[in-house]
Protein backbone atom coordinates (compact mmCIF):
# COMPACT_ATOMS: atom_id res chain seq x y z
CA UNK A 1 0.00 0.00 0.00
CA UNK A 2 2.70 2.46 1.01
CA UNK A 3 4.86 1.48 -1.97
CA UNK A 4 1.94 2.32 -4.26
CA UNK A 5 1.54 5.66 -2.48
CA UNK A 6 5.15 6.60 -3.13
CA UNK A 7 4.90 5.52 -6.75
CA UNK A 8 1.79 7.69 -7.26
CA UNK A 9 3.41 10.68 -5.55
CA UNK A 10 6.60 10.21 -7.58
CA UNK A 11 4.81 9.94 -10.92
CA UNK A 12 2.54 12.91 -10.13
CA UNK A 13 5.49 15.06 -9.09
CA UNK A 14 7.52 14.12 -12.17
CA UNK A 15 4.56 14.88 -14.43
CA UNK A 16 3.74 18.28 -12.92
CA UNK A 17 7.46 19.15 -12.82
CA UNK A 18 7.75 18.49 -16.58
CA UNK A 19 4.59 20.50 -17.27
CA UNK A 20 5.94 23.37 -15.16
CA UNK A 21 9.32 23.40 -16.94
CA UNK A 22 7.59 23.40 -20.33
CA UNK A 23 5.38 26.30 -19.18
CA UNK A 24 8.35 28.27 -17.85
CA UNK A 25 10.18 27.88 -21.16
CA UNK A 26 7.03 28.99 -22.99
CA UNK A 27 6.71 32.11 -20.80
CA UNK A 28 10.32 33.05 -21.50
CA UNK A 29 9.96 32.53 -25.27
CA UNK A 30 6.56 34.21 -25.65
CA UNK A 31 6.57 36.72 -22.80
CA UNK A 32 5.08 39.37 -25.09
CA UNK A 33 1.80 37.39 -25.15
CA UNK A 34 1.24 38.37 -21.51
CA UNK A 35 1.08 42.08 -22.28
CA UNK A 36 4.17 43.31 -20.49
CA UNK A 37 7.26 41.75 -18.94
CA UNK A 38 6.10 42.26 -15.34
CA UNK A 39 3.07 39.96 -15.76
CA UNK A 40 5.24 37.36 -17.47
CA UNK A 41 7.79 37.61 -14.64
CA UNK A 42 5.11 37.24 -11.93
CA UNK A 43 3.64 34.16 -13.63
CA UNK A 44 7.12 32.69 -14.13
CA UNK A 45 8.06 33.22 -10.48
CA UNK A 46 4.74 31.76 -9.26
CA UNK A 47 5.09 28.53 -11.24
CA UNK A 48 8.80 28.20 -10.44
CA UNK A 49 8.26 28.80 -6.74
CA UNK A 50 5.30 26.45 -6.30
CA UNK A 51 6.65 23.50 -8.30
CA UNK A 52 10.43 23.72 -8.26
CA UNK A 53 10.90 25.10 -4.73
CA UNK A 54 7.76 24.55 -2.65
CA UNK A 55 6.85 21.08 -3.97
CA UNK A 56 10.45 19.84 -3.78
CA UNK A 57 10.83 20.98 -0.16
CA UNK A 58 7.39 19.65 0.74
CA UNK A 59 7.92 16.19 -0.78
CA UNK A 60 11.42 15.87 0.65
CA UNK A 61 10.12 16.70 4.13
CA UNK A 62 7.49 13.93 4.16
CA UNK A 63 9.27 11.17 2.23
CA UNK A 64 12.86 11.35 3.53
CA UNK A 65 14.05 11.56 7.12
CA UNK A 66 17.43 13.29 7.28
CA UNK A 67 17.42 14.36 10.92
CA UNK A 68 14.89 16.06 13.16
CA UNK A 69 16.59 19.44 12.82
CA UNK A 70 17.07 19.26 9.05
CA UNK A 71 13.53 18.03 8.38
CA UNK A 72 12.06 20.86 10.44
CA UNK A 73 14.22 23.36 8.53
CA UNK A 74 13.02 21.93 5.21
CA UNK A 75 9.40 22.09 6.38
CA UNK A 76 9.79 25.70 7.53
CA UNK A 77 11.37 26.59 4.21
CA UNK A 78 8.41 25.02 2.43
CA UNK A 79 6.08 27.18 4.55
CA UNK A 80 8.07 30.29 3.63
CA UNK A 81 7.97 29.34 -0.06
CA UNK A 82 4.22 28.75 0.16
CA UNK A 83 3.66 32.18 1.72
CA UNK A 84 5.69 33.82 -1.05
CA UNK A 85 3.59 31.99 -3.66
CA UNK A 86 0.40 33.33 -2.10
CA UNK A 87 1.76 36.89 -2.19
CA UNK A 88 2.82 36.52 -5.84
CA UNK A 89 -0.61 35.18 -6.71
CA UNK A 90 -2.20 38.12 -4.89
CA UNK A 91 -0.22 40.52 -7.08
CA UNK A 92 -1.34 38.71 -10.24
CA UNK A 93 -5.01 38.88 -9.21
CA UNK A 94 -4.66 42.54 -8.23
CA UNK A 95 -3.07 43.48 -11.56
CA UNK A 96 -5.77 41.59 -13.46
CA UNK A 97 -8.19 44.17 -12.12
CA UNK A 98 -6.06 47.33 -12.07
CA UNK A 99 -2.54 47.11 -13.40
CA UNK A 100 0.08 48.28 -10.88
CA UNK A 101 -2.58 49.52 -8.46
CA UNK A 102 -2.18 48.03 -4.98
CA UNK A 103 -4.85 48.63 -2.31
CA UNK A 104 -2.92 50.24 0.54
CA UNK A 105 -4.76 48.65 3.46
CA UNK A 106 -4.80 45.10 2.07
CA UNK A 107 -1.17 45.35 0.98
CA UNK A 108 -0.18 46.47 4.48
CA UNK A 109 -2.38 43.72 6.00
CA UNK A 110 -0.75 40.92 4.00
CA UNK A 111 2.78 42.23 4.50
CA UNK A 112 2.19 42.52 8.27
CA UNK A 113 0.89 38.95 8.48
CA UNK A 114 3.79 37.75 6.35
CA UNK A 115 6.32 39.48 8.61
CA UNK A 116 4.72 38.04 11.75
CA UNK A 117 4.80 34.53 10.27
CA UNK A 118 8.45 34.84 9.31
CA UNK A 119 9.23 35.98 12.83
CA UNK A 120 7.35 33.04 14.38
CA UNK A 121 9.11 30.53 12.14
CA UNK A 122 12.45 31.60 13.64
CA UNK A 123 11.34 30.30 17.04
CA UNK A 124 12.50 26.70 17.51
CA UNK A 125 9.24 25.61 19.15
CA UNK A 126 6.90 26.99 16.48
CA UNK A 127 6.98 23.62 14.66
CA UNK A 128 7.91 20.26 16.09
CA UNK A 129 8.40 16.84 14.53
CA UNK A 130 6.91 13.53 15.63
CA UNK A 131 8.64 10.50 14.14
CA UNK A 132 7.91 6.89 15.03
CA UNK A 133 11.02 5.29 13.56
CA UNK A 134 14.11 3.95 15.28
CA UNK A 135 16.33 3.57 12.18
CA UNK A 136 19.38 5.73 11.79
CA UNK A 137 18.89 8.53 9.25
CA UNK A 138 18.86 9.25 6.40
CA UNK A 139 16.25 6.91 4.93
CA UNK A 140 13.02 6.91 2.94
CA UNK A 141 9.90 6.89 5.05
CA UNK A 142 7.87 3.80 4.17
CA UNK A 143 4.74 4.85 6.06
CA UNK A 144 3.71 8.53 5.76
CA UNK A 145 1.95 8.35 9.12
CA UNK A 146 5.32 7.74 10.79
CA UNK A 147 6.30 11.39 10.36
CA UNK A 148 4.14 14.30 11.42
CA UNK A 149 4.68 18.04 11.85
CA UNK A 150 2.97 19.84 14.71
CA UNK A 151 2.32 23.60 14.82
CA UNK A 152 2.12 25.60 17.98
CA UNK A 153 -1.07 27.62 18.48
CA UNK A 154 0.21 31.00 17.25
CA UNK A 155 1.87 29.59 14.12
CA UNK A 156 -1.20 27.53 13.23
CA UNK A 157 -3.59 30.44 13.71
CA UNK A 158 -1.49 32.94 11.73
CA UNK A 159 -0.96 30.53 8.82
CA UNK A 160 -4.70 29.82 8.77
CA UNK A 161 -5.57 33.53 8.78
CA UNK A 162 -3.00 34.28 6.06
CA UNK A 163 -4.14 31.49 3.74
CA UNK A 164 -7.85 32.08 4.34
CA UNK A 165 -7.45 35.82 3.75
CA UNK A 166 -5.73 35.19 0.44
CA UNK A 167 -8.44 32.82 -0.76
CA UNK A 168 -11.17 35.32 0.21
CA UNK A 169 -9.21 38.07 -1.54
CA UNK A 170 -8.81 35.96 -4.72
CA UNK A 171 -12.49 35.12 -4.82
CA UNK A 172 -13.60 38.71 -4.19
CA UNK A 173 -11.33 40.01 -6.94
CA UNK A 174 -12.55 37.29 -9.32
CA UNK A 175 -16.16 38.40 -8.83
CA UNK A 176 -15.26 42.09 -9.24
CA UNK A 177 -13.22 41.36 -12.37
CA UNK A 178 -16.04 39.24 -13.82
CA UNK A 179 -18.60 42.01 -13.31
CA UNK A 180 -16.49 44.64 -15.06
CA UNK A 181 -14.64 42.48 -17.58
CA UNK A 182 -14.83 43.32 -21.26
CA UNK A 183 -15.20 39.57 -21.98
CA UNK A 184 -17.01 37.65 -19.26
CA UNK A 185 -16.55 34.34 -21.03
CA UNK A 186 -12.82 34.56 -20.33
CA UNK A 187 -13.26 35.39 -16.64
CA UNK A 188 -15.46 32.38 -15.89
CA UNK A 189 -12.40 30.13 -15.82
CA UNK A 190 -10.77 32.57 -13.40
CA UNK A 191 -13.65 32.14 -10.93
CA UNK A 192 -13.61 28.35 -11.32
CA UNK A 193 -9.85 28.22 -10.75
CA UNK A 194 -10.24 30.37 -7.63
CA UNK A 195 -12.89 28.06 -6.21
CA UNK A 196 -10.71 25.01 -6.80
CA UNK A 197 -7.75 26.78 -5.22
CA UNK A 198 -9.61 26.79 -1.91
CA UNK A 199 -9.34 22.96 -1.78
CA UNK A 200 -5.55 22.67 -1.14
CA UNK A 201 -5.79 25.57 1.31
CA UNK A 202 -8.57 23.79 3.21
CA UNK A 203 -6.55 20.55 3.25
CA UNK A 204 -3.55 22.37 4.71
CA UNK A 205 -5.64 24.01 7.42
CA UNK A 206 -7.21 20.67 8.33
CA UNK A 207 -3.74 19.15 8.60
CA UNK A 208 -2.60 21.92 10.94
CA UNK A 209 -5.41 21.34 13.43
CA UNK A 210 -6.30 17.66 12.99
CA UNK A 211 -2.75 16.41 12.32
CA UNK A 212 -3.90 13.63 9.99
CA UNK A 213 -1.21 12.95 7.34
CA UNK A 214 -3.90 12.22 4.73
CA UNK A 215 -4.77 15.94 4.64
CA UNK A 216 -1.09 16.75 4.10
CA UNK A 217 -0.93 14.47 1.06
CA UNK A 218 -4.29 15.66 -0.28
CA UNK A 219 -3.01 19.23 -0.02
CA UNK A 220 -0.04 18.71 -2.34
CA UNK A 221 -1.93 16.51 -4.82
CA UNK A 222 -4.85 18.94 -5.11
CA UNK A 223 -2.38 21.81 -5.45
CA UNK A 224 -0.73 20.05 -8.38
CA UNK A 225 -4.12 19.72 -10.07
CA UNK A 226 -4.66 23.47 -9.65
CA UNK A 227 -1.19 24.28 -10.99
CA UNK A 228 -1.77 22.01 -13.97
CA UNK A 229 -4.91 24.00 -14.80
CA UNK A 230 -2.99 27.24 -14.23
CA UNK A 231 -0.30 26.10 -16.68
CA UNK A 232 -2.93 25.21 -19.28
CA UNK A 233 -4.39 28.72 -18.99
CA UNK A 234 -0.91 30.25 -19.29
CA UNK A 235 -0.25 28.22 -22.44
CA UNK A 236 -3.64 28.50 -24.15
CA UNK A 237 -5.18 31.74 -22.84
CA UNK A 238 -2.41 34.25 -22.12
CA UNK A 239 -4.98 37.04 -22.51
CA UNK A 240 -6.28 36.01 -19.07
CA UNK A 241 -3.28 37.76 -17.56
CA UNK A 242 -3.91 41.18 -19.00
CA UNK A 243 -5.93 43.74 -17.10
CA UNK A 244 -9.38 42.29 -17.77
CA UNK A 245 -11.39 45.36 -16.78
CA UNK A 246 -9.57 47.64 -19.22
CA UNK A 247 -11.59 48.70 -22.29
CA UNK A 248 -10.80 50.49 -25.54
CA UNK A 249 -13.49 52.72 -27.06
CA UNK A 250 -11.81 54.11 -30.18
CA UNK A 251 -8.52 53.99 -32.03
CA UNK A 252 -7.96 56.88 -34.45
CA UNK A 253 -5.04 57.56 -36.77
CA UNK A 254 -4.40 61.20 -37.68
CA UNK A 255 -2.15 62.87 -40.22
CA UNK A 256 -0.08 65.74 -38.82
CA UNK A 257 -2.38 68.14 -40.65
CA UNK A 258 -5.22 66.94 -38.41
CA UNK A 259 -6.95 64.84 -41.08
CA UNK A 260 -8.38 61.56 -39.81
CA UNK A 261 -6.76 58.73 -41.78
CA UNK A 262 -8.67 55.90 -40.14
CA UNK A 263 -11.00 55.33 -37.18
CA UNK A 264 -11.94 52.07 -35.45
CA UNK A 265 -14.63 51.68 -32.79
CA UNK A 266 -14.05 48.84 -30.29
CA UNK A 267 -16.96 49.06 -27.89
CA UNK A 268 -19.80 51.35 -26.93
CA UNK A 269 -18.56 54.21 -24.81
CA UNK A 270 -20.31 55.60 -21.70
CA UNK A 271 -23.47 57.55 -22.51
CA UNK A 272 -22.11 60.80 -21.19
CA UNK A 273 -19.18 60.62 -23.59
CA UNK A 274 -21.05 59.86 -26.82
CA UNK A 275 -21.97 61.99 -29.84
CA UNK A 276 -21.17 65.69 -29.51
CA UNK A 277 -18.76 65.33 -26.58
CA UNK A 278 -16.63 62.81 -28.48
CA UNK A 279 -16.68 65.15 -31.44
CA UNK A 280 -15.41 68.05 -29.34
CA UNK A 281 -12.66 65.88 -27.89
CA UNK A 282 -11.51 64.73 -31.32
CA UNK A 283 -11.60 68.27 -32.70
CA UNK A 284 -9.43 69.34 -29.78
CA UNK A 285 -6.98 66.55 -30.55
CA UNK A 286 -6.80 67.73 -34.16
CA UNK A 287 -5.61 71.15 -33.00
CA UNK A 288 -3.14 69.60 -30.58
CA UNK A 289 -1.66 67.39 -33.28
CA UNK A 290 -1.23 70.22 -35.75
CA UNK A 291 0.30 72.40 -33.04
CA UNK A 292 2.70 69.98 -31.39
CA UNK A 293 3.57 67.25 -33.87
CA UNK A 294 6.79 68.95 -34.96
CA UNK A 295 7.86 69.96 -31.45
CA UNK A 296 9.63 68.13 -28.64
CA UNK A 297 7.06 68.99 -25.97
CA UNK A 298 4.33 66.75 -27.32
CA UNK A 299 1.25 65.85 -25.29
CA UNK A 300 1.12 62.07 -24.76
CA UNK A 301 -1.98 61.72 -22.59
CA UNK A 302 -5.23 63.66 -22.30
CA UNK A 303 -7.72 62.92 -19.55
CA UNK A 304 -11.46 63.42 -19.27
CA UNK A 305 -13.70 62.49 -16.37
CA UNK A 306 -14.27 58.92 -17.59
CA UNK A 307 -11.53 58.30 -20.15
CA UNK A 308 -7.84 58.54 -20.89
CA UNK A 309 -6.77 59.54 -24.40
CA UNK A 310 -3.32 58.22 -25.28
CA UNK A 311 -1.44 59.81 -28.17
CA UNK A 312 1.52 58.09 -29.86
CA UNK A 313 3.40 60.22 -32.41
CA UNK A 314 5.67 59.07 -35.24
CA UNK A 315 8.33 60.93 -37.20
CA UNK A 316 6.57 60.13 -40.49
CA UNK A 317 3.93 62.68 -39.60
CA UNK A 318 1.07 60.70 -38.13
CA UNK A 319 -0.26 59.98 -34.66
CA UNK A 320 -2.19 57.07 -33.18
CA UNK A 321 -4.88 58.17 -30.73
CA UNK A 322 -6.37 55.57 -28.43
CA UNK A 323 -9.38 56.34 -26.24
CA UNK A 324 -9.76 54.03 -23.25
CA UNK A 325 -11.36 53.91 -19.83
CA UNK A 326 -7.93 53.70 -18.18
CA UNK A 327 -4.35 54.13 -19.40
CA UNK A 328 -1.80 51.47 -18.46
CA UNK A 329 1.57 50.12 -19.60
CA UNK A 330 -0.08 47.23 -21.44
CA UNK A 331 -1.99 49.53 -23.78
CA UNK A 332 1.00 51.77 -24.28
CA UNK A 333 3.09 48.76 -25.24
CA UNK A 334 0.44 47.59 -27.73
CA UNK A 335 0.22 51.10 -29.18
CA UNK A 336 3.97 51.27 -29.77
CA UNK A 337 3.90 47.92 -31.58
CA UNK A 338 0.90 48.96 -33.65
CA UNK A 339 2.51 52.30 -34.60
CA UNK A 340 5.58 50.48 -35.93
CA UNK A 341 3.41 47.99 -37.81
CA UNK A 342 1.30 50.76 -39.34
CA UNK A 343 4.40 52.69 -40.40
CA UNK A 344 5.93 49.64 -42.08
CA UNK A 345 2.68 48.79 -43.85
CA UNK A 346 1.94 52.30 -45.18
CA UNK A 347 5.45 53.78 -45.42
CA UNK A 348 5.12 54.71 -49.10
CA UNK A 349 1.69 56.32 -48.62
CA UNK A 350 2.93 58.28 -45.60
CA UNK A 351 6.01 59.54 -47.46
CA UNK A 352 3.82 60.78 -50.30
CA UNK A 353 1.77 63.01 -47.97
CA UNK A 354 4.62 64.66 -46.09
CA UNK A 355 3.76 67.87 -47.91
CA UNK A 356 0.84 69.48 -46.08
CA UNK A 357 -0.49 70.81 -49.40
CA UNK A 358 -0.72 67.30 -50.80
CA UNK A 359 -4.23 65.94 -51.32
CA UNK A 360 -4.78 62.98 -48.95
CA UNK A 361 -6.78 59.96 -50.09
CA UNK A 362 -7.83 58.33 -46.80
CA UNK A 363 -9.15 55.23 -48.64
CA UNK A 364 -5.52 54.17 -49.09
CA UNK A 365 -5.44 53.39 -45.36
CA UNK A 366 -8.52 51.13 -45.27
CA UNK A 367 -6.35 48.06 -44.65
CA UNK A 368 -5.50 49.51 -41.25
CA UNK A 369 -8.56 47.65 -39.96
CA UNK A 370 -6.74 44.32 -40.28
CA UNK A 371 -3.71 45.66 -38.46
CA UNK A 372 -5.86 47.00 -35.61
CA UNK A 373 -7.83 43.78 -35.20
CA UNK A 374 -4.63 41.75 -35.18
CA UNK A 375 -2.73 44.04 -32.83
CA UNK A 376 -5.61 44.62 -30.39
CA UNK A 377 -7.46 41.30 -30.74
CA UNK A 378 -7.53 40.85 -26.94
CA UNK A 379 -9.78 43.90 -26.67
CA UNK A 380 -12.29 42.95 -29.36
Amino acid sequence: MYVAFFIIIGIAYFFIFCVAIFTLIHIVRYHENYGIKLMAILNFLTIFNIIVIYSSLYISSITIFFSETLNIILWKLSIFSGLVSLLLNSLIFTFLRHYKVLPDFLFLYFITLFGMLIGILFFSNSISLNINITHSPPFFIQDPSQINYNYDFSAGILITIFQSSNVIYYFTLSILIHRKARNRRITKSLIVNTLFFSIPVLMYILYIFLKFPIFRELHIISLWFIIFGFCVILLRKPEMFLELTNKIYYLNIYHKSGILLYSYKFTKSPDELDSAIWGNILIGINHILSEFVDKRNQIDVLQTKNTDIIVNYDELGFAVVLITNRKNAILQNLMKKFTLTFKDKFRDELLEIQDLNKLINVSEFSEAKELIERGFQLYL
